[in-house]
């Protein structure tokens, strides 16, 4: 995965993660709704550090 790849999936991740915060602020969110966001935002951050680590055969 080349670095640009890994930096959108690292921004996907923190917007997903702001986006729920935002939401759960004003509108109330079941706990499966509010963990589901939170989980697929940290799953998102994990993958780009991995692959974002990796060193591409050139």
């Amino acid at each position: 995965m080349k670095k640009r790849n890994s930096l959108i999936l690292l921004s996907s991740g923190m917007f997903v993660i702001a986006i729920s915060q935002i939401l759960s602020h004003f509108v109330e969110l079941p706990d499966l709704a509010k963990g589901l966001f939170i989980g697929i935002g940290i799953g998102m951050l994990l993958l780009a550090i991995i692959f974002g680590n990796r060193k591409t055969a050139q």
